[in-house]
């Protein structure tokens, strides 16, 4: 969006001025500067509970058919992933969209030898668990400790073990996305391809 603003106060045929709310006046000059493709798009970046169309059409500024249309191009593209709520078809950022997106921010954070290292720290602290408390997984340890109070120090080794975990996915996702894009898998211009097979993945 422009960082020049219309003026929240034009002119009339009567030779006053109209006041603008600066609300309306940045919502004119987000419809006027975007397509409805990338509204949808905007808006559905930021849905991660079920939103039905007509909600998201609402926020995007465009009609729910012209919603809709948009909605499932990008869930072909898999940015999207829908659920049913009754009738109604319901939509918000997919998981997978939510994984690549927090990757690449990594990737442009760290090197690949720094995720690297980290993930073998992770999966060292996570072995270190496992055998201190002689369970596979921080759900095992919950049911074992009858972990029921977050506040707890049980309940706080919970948390960590449930968050290093999650990173560690992360992690391994970024590497692994990593190497696709320098591999040119993740473009399609993997240069052992030939061009006769489509392996590009859209992200």
């Amino acid at each position: 969006m422009s960082e020049e603003m219309a003026p929240a106060n034009r002119m009339i045929p009567d030779g006053g001025t109209e006041h603008r709310d600066v609300n309306d006046v940045v919502e004119e000059d987000w419809i006027e500067e975007t397509t409805p493709f990338e509204r949808v798009y905007e808006i559905i970046r930021t849905t991660y509970d079920p939103a039905s169309a007509g909600e998201i059409a609402d926020r995007a500024r465009v009609s729910a058919t012209t919603a809709r249309k948009h909605l499932r191009t990008l869930e072909s593209a898999g940015e999207v992933t829908t659920s049913q709520d009754g009738q109604t078809t319901c939509y918000r950022r997919s998981e997978t969209a939510i994984v690549t997106e927090h990757a690449q921010s990594l990737l442009a954070e760290l090197s690949p030898e720094e995720i690297a290292s980290g993930v073998a720290d992770m999966k060292a602290q996570i072995q270190e668990w496992r055998e201190e408390y002689d369970v596979d997984s921080p759900e095992e340890f919950a049911r074992e400790r009858d972990v029921d109070d977050v506040d707890s120090d049980y309940g706080a080794l919970l948390t960590e073990w449930q968050t290093t975990r999650r990173n560690l996915a992360l992690a391994q996702a970024t590497l692994a996305i990593g190497e696709a894009s320098n591999t040119g898998h993740l473009t399609g211009t993997d240069p052992d391809d030939e061009g006769d097979s489509d392996t590009s993945i859209v992200v």
